[in-house]
């Protein structure tokens, strides 16, 4: 079995240092991406550079970063992380990058004058240069890449047939003309040892260059190298920048349930395997704190749930085809169409009923004397349910059943659906519909700094 690279940046940069404020979130399903046509430019030297956090499906399939003249791919698939030279030259890691909680920094560097072979194209994952390939073949000395080459299109998040991204991307950099190394793009922290963004805007970019970081809600294919070679957006609107990036990442939802099909960056739920139901929860629990985040229910026709389960339940993990949220000791969750609460698979309260288009509300205090979740529906509190199970943590949660169709979005303080309601928590983060309760947080990094 290959070795497997489980953890990444979870994005807990300290306040102060280097920030990066958005993101763009790619869907697969939705044929996102970013083009432009490029003009000659060196043909054997470039570097490139992204921050990514992966929303996988199950099989972690191919997920295209950036191609370059038709052939030239940057891509990881079933999480090895590849390139493909269009030339007949690929390097593929041995070690797989398939954390979906965690943002890793790719980055490939190029110098096909450099007369060692194996220095002609250099791979990174957070500052660690790769050396152990499953398969490798570098370009012959001074070889020409397809890539700078005039009239051909480079595109993010594509190849120039139908391989699409499935991810957040922030801090995207392509330089022409120069090989240069990972500690150009990020640093290590002195304390944590954790590998993080660094400003790249002094940056010579050459001919070709950009650097896309996402912050122009109305114009996403910005570059903002000084270069103004400005991506076409492709299937991406204002909704899909995201306020979740290395160096504050927000919580979603866990791509490694097995029985969901998992859209919107990991924010969307919806049935999609065999058996009867499927669970998926958030990939930040809390043990401590009081927590605050929103769902939409897109598609109500036969009972989705919603509420929390234990970190270390069955929930948190691979389902099987029975579970569902609030069946267990140490799992709650409401019932939208009747709005019984299930806990131990019996009804312990009922609160009001939720149908198509409402916004679920959800409030987790593990900080009073008595542990409560309290429910909102656009905006009004319909119930307080009491916790009386006492286990290491939770994390927000939902069930859809198999009959019927059913989807679920959450935000955790970006959602992936239009939202006008400009609420943010008492740290500045989040849009939410209401008002966040006094006292209660969106779940991402830096708030649960303040519990480090």
């Amino acid at each position: 079995m290959l070795p497997t690279i489980a953890t990444g940046n979870v994005g807990s940069a300290l306040a102060g240092e280097y920030e990066v404020a958005n993101s763009l979130r790619f869907n697969r399903a939705s044929s996102d991406y970013l083009s432009r046509t490029q003009t000659s430019g060196s043909r054997r030297k470039a570097t490139f550079s992204a921050w990514v956090k992966g929303a996988y499906p199950s099989s972690y399939a191919e997920q295209m970063l950036m191609s370059s003249g038709g052939n030239m791919n940057i891509y990881w698939d079933s999480g090895s992380f590849r390139i493909n030279t269009g030339t007949g030259d690929y390097a593929y890691s041995t070690a797989l990058f398939r954390d979906p909680s965690a943002w890793y920094n790719f980055c490939v560097a190029i110098d096909t004058e450099q007369s060692t072979a194996s220095n002609r194209i250099k791979m990174y994952v957070n500052g660690t240069q790769i050396t152990s390939f499953t398969h490798s073949s570098y370009p012959s000395e001074d070889e020409d890449l397809n890539m700078n080459v005039n009239s051909e299109t480079f595109y993010i998040s594509k190849s120039a047939g139908t391989s699409y991204g499935n991810y957040y991307l922030a801090e995207v950099v392509w330089v022409d003309g120069q090989q240069l190394d990972a500690d150009q793009f990020g640093e290590f922290d002195s304390d944590t040892n954790i590998w993080k963004p660094i400003d790249v805007s002094g940056l010579t970019f050459g001919n070709n260059g950009f650097y896309l970081d996402f912050e122009n809600s109305g114009s996403l294919g910005a570059d903002v190298s000084g270069n103004s070679n400005n991506f076409t957006v492709n299937n991406l609107t204002s909704v899909d920048q995201s306020a979740s990036t290395c160096t504050n990442n927000e919580a979603t939802l866990n791509s490694l349930s097995s029985n969901s099909t998992f859209s919107e960056g990991n924010l969307q739920n919806a049935f999609g395997g065999s058996g009867s139901f499927a669970t998926a929860s958030s990939t930040i629990g809390v043990t401590q704190g009081k927590w605050f985040c929103e769902l939409k229910i897109t598609v109500d026709t036969n009972y989705p749930s919603t509420g929390i389960c234990a970190t270390n339940s069955s929930h948190a993990t691979r389902l099987s085809s029975d579970d569902w949220l609030g069946r267990t000791a140490d799992s709650y969750g409401i019932y939208t169409t009747s709005g019984h609460i299930y806990n131990n698979g019996s009804i312990v309260s009922t609160f009001s009923s939720i149908a198509t288009n409402d916004i679920i509300g959800m409030a987790l205090d593990l900080d009073s004397s008595q542990n409560t979740l309290k429910y909102y529906k656009n905006g009004s509190l319909i119930g307080t349910q009491n916790i009386t199970t006492n286990v290491n943590g939770y994390m927000f949660a939902s069930t859809n059943q198999s009959t019927g169709t059913t989807n679920t979005k959450f935000n955790f303080g970006s959602p992936p659906y239009s939202e006008s309601g400009g609420n943010s928590d008492g740290n500045g983060y989040g849009n939410f519909s209401m008002a966040v309760p006094s006292g209660y947080f969106a779940l991402n990094t830096k708030n649960l700094a303040e519990y480090g």
